[in-house]
């Protein structure tokens, strides 16, 4: 078979040609990388992989790096970015030392940097440590004085007790191995298959998975080489011997390249900071899911056989969080990727799917619930979704819906919308009759506010929201919500209340599309409004992801160029939270995944381009200013819209779409604002 992965990188970037900027140079990687304020880290990366390199700090974060630590125990080799649970990943942990033998004693950081695609550090000790990734393929190069010296490896080594077990065979001169984890949240097990070389090793001692080697005395420089695959060892061994020749410098020239390709797929001109804020967040949408098959395109399924494709395929799903920002915004970003996303998210309903996760994830993974609605989604815009060849683990998914709690119920109903929407006849009908049955559930538990525990976190056994947040989670019927709220005019001021009092939460994604609600109400105007307010002001945060609310609130702004970066205990969940700030950047949201539309508001920046697959979409803001939060008019290629939402058709179709901004509320395109209407199915 043709060498397809490479095929599409190539094809992938010619229209990147001549346009590629090196953004690169505007991400900040230590964003969000302190405290509970996103749960990232500085690894060195490379873009959708799963390979990932940082040290592991003490004391240590879910990330297993703290920014402001100065000890560090170790260097590991993956994490999942920005999610909770404790931790996850962390395999194989590497440490340099000095002497005869390794210590408990953590080594002093006295410096570090970072960029996309490499990290450095230097120690008290005398140690100092450049990493560079580029795919499945890592170097460490380590710098030490003379005398005695060696490096530790424990194989066993996972965050948070997560460690199944390790099979490895030291071969060749190689260390061959397949390592098995638990998932995020210690659901499911995964496998990673790596091959790892070092240089100028003088004598190892092996004690079951703990390897020490010592190092040659007059050594002063020595790599740490390491490949991964998901499908077996044979793949990591090949892509470890086929970088024989890479040293660290070319690798990270390498690798910063490939960044560079990535993210100027979106072109940004405006304030220099809010640039710099833009490509950071942007960068964080693009860790997962990891790519997992290889060059000839076989890939594990989650049946845990090996299965080949011409499409390449991805896992390391956190679709719960995400599926309202991060993968809407791949499909703008990268749509020439998309359909080989589209294609493993369909795999899940063709090998094994589960909520979280199962015993032969073939990538570290946390969640899938929504995958349907993913789907559909997908094939409003164009993309094959394998329909007739999933048809029946997609209705045996359904036997699995969760509606004994009220959250779950509307989410639920959510899904069964989207199987209404995916099939045809009386099975159609079943499911789009099961969907509506929400308003029973709504107006017995969200339509009277007055009850004493609507504000209370969790409250009637949900999950890590409250009443009032939950209540407006029914996208697909939001005409239905506006009649369940007495009409427009109680709606809007159901809406004021939730905003104007900060019931709003941002530390998670529950109510994360109810601002797009405003479009449905008497005062749509405030939508312009108040994205950027989100994004851009300080606002006031009563809840957090500990299940409270707060007696005293946190003031600040939401997103910072900062390793304190988000509201306090706000996860960026695998790229939602960065995702959501991107799309409002580039003024665009959907508000119901599963209908190819999408809400206009002003950009943060006066031009935005998308490169859109060869066919440049370009955003113009007139009258850019922080002040002009509102939407004057609208034109498209030079015809006026009429309307403040587009559809996906016409964004793919590229061209101009110009924005002219204003200081004031205007009221430009609404008396034709698009609002999802669930009974439009029965001729309402």
């Amino acid at each position: 078979m043709k060498n397809y992965v490479s095929c599409l990188v190539l094809i992938s970037f010619l229209y990147l040609k001549g346009h590629v900027h090196a953004q690169s140079e505007n991400v900040n990687v230590f964003l969000g990388s302190s405290g509970d304020h996103g749960q990232l880290s500085p690894a060195a990366s490379s873009p959708f992989h799963q390979l990932s390199i940082v040290p592991q700090t003490n004391p240590t974060l879910h990330m297993g790096y703290e920014y402001l630590a100065k000890e560090v125990v170790g260097f590991t080799h993956n994490r999942f970015e920005g999610v909770g649970c404790k931790g996850s990943g962390g395999l194989i942990l590497v440490k340099p030392f000095l002497g005869d033998k390794d210590t408990k004693i953590p080594l002093q950081k006295r410096r570090e940097k970072a960029s996309p695609g490499s990290y450095e550090i230097e120690f008290k000790e005398g140690i100092g440590a450049k990493i560079a990734v580029d795919g499945n393929f890592g170097i460490h190069e380590y710098t030490f004085p003379k005398g005695k010296k060696g490096l530790s490896i424990d194989l066993a080594h996972a965050f948070n007790g997560a460690f199944v077990n390790n099979k490895y065979e030291i071969k060749d001169g190689l260390i061959l191995g397949a390592l098995r984890a638990k998932t995020t949240c210690n659901v499911g097990i995964y496998t990673i298959y790596y091959a790892i070389s070092l240089n100028h090793v003088v004598d190892m001692a092996v004690e079951g998975d703990k390897l020490r080697m010592h190092l040659a005395n007059n050594v002063e420089k020595s790599e740490f080489r390491i490949a991964f695959s998901a499908v077996d060892i044979a793949y990591a061994r090949k892509t470890l011997e086929d970088h024989n020749t890479m040293d660290y410098a070319r690798l990270k020239q390498k690798s910063v390249a490939n960044w560079d390709r990535y993210l100027s797929a979106i072109q940004v001109e405006g304030d220099p900071e809010r640039e710099k804020l833009f490509y950071s967040l942007f960068y964080r949408t693009m860790q997962s899911p990891y790519k997992i098959s290889e060059a000839d395109g076989k890939y594990r399924g989650t049946d845990g056989e090996i299965h080949q494709d011409e499409l390449p395929r991805f896992h390391g799903w956190a679709i719960w969080d995400n599926y309202k920002t991060q993968l809407p915004l791949l499909e703008l970003a990268f749509p020439q990727y998309y359909q080989a996303i589209v294609s493993s998210i369909s795999d899940l309903y063709r090998y094994g799917k589960h909520d979280f996760a199962g015993r032969y994830e073939p990538a570290n993974s946390v969640r899938t619930e929504h995958a349907a609605v993913v789907l559909l989604d997908a094939k409003g815009k164009g993309y094959e979704i394998h329909l007739d060849e999933i048809r029946d683990s997609l209705i045996k998914d359904t036997s699995r819906f969760d509606f004994s709690k009220p959250d779950k119920y509307l989410e639920a109903a959510y899904d069964m919308w989207t199987m209404s929407q995916l099939f045809e006849g009386e099975e159609s009908d079943h499911y789009f009759n099961r969907a509506m049955t929400y308003k029973k559930v709504w107006e017995k538990h969200f339509k009277d506010l007055k009850r004493n525990d609507v504000d209370r976190m969790s409250a009637r056994d949900m999950y890590q929201g409250t009443i009032r947040q939950y209540r407006w989670n029914v996208p697909f019927d939001v005409l239905g919500l506006v009649k369940l709220a007495e009409g427009k005019t109680a709606f809007t001021e159901q809406l004021d209340d939730f905003f104007d009092n900060h019931y709003f939460n941002r530390a998670n994604e529950p109510d994360m599309q109810s601002p797009t609600l405003y479009y449905s109400s008497a005062k749509p105007w405030r939508y312009q409004s108040l994205v950027h307010e989100l994004a851009l002001d300080t606002v006031i945060q009563y809840y957090f992801n500990d299940n409270s609310r707060g007696i005293d609130a946190h003031i600040d702004r939401i997103y910072k160029n900062e390793p304190k970066a988000f509201v306090r205990t706000m996860d960026d969940d695998a790229g939602a939270m960065s995702g959501w700030f991107v799309m409002t950047a580039i003024g665009l949201h959907q508000p119901l995944i599963g209908e190819p539309i999408y809400y206009l508001n002003v950009p943060f920046f006066s031009k935005v381009t998308l490169a859109n697959n060869g066919k440049p979409l370009v955003i113009k803001v007139l009258n850019f200013s922080d002040r002009n939060r509102y939407i004057k008019s609208v034109k498209l290629n030079g015809k006026d819209l009429g309307r403040v939402w587009i559809k996906h058709e016409e964004l793919a179709a590229g061209g101009e779409l110009v924005i002219e901004a204003s200081n004031q509320s205007t009221t430009y395109g609404f008396d034709s604002i698009w609002i999802s209407n669930a009974n439009i199915k029965e001729g309402v």
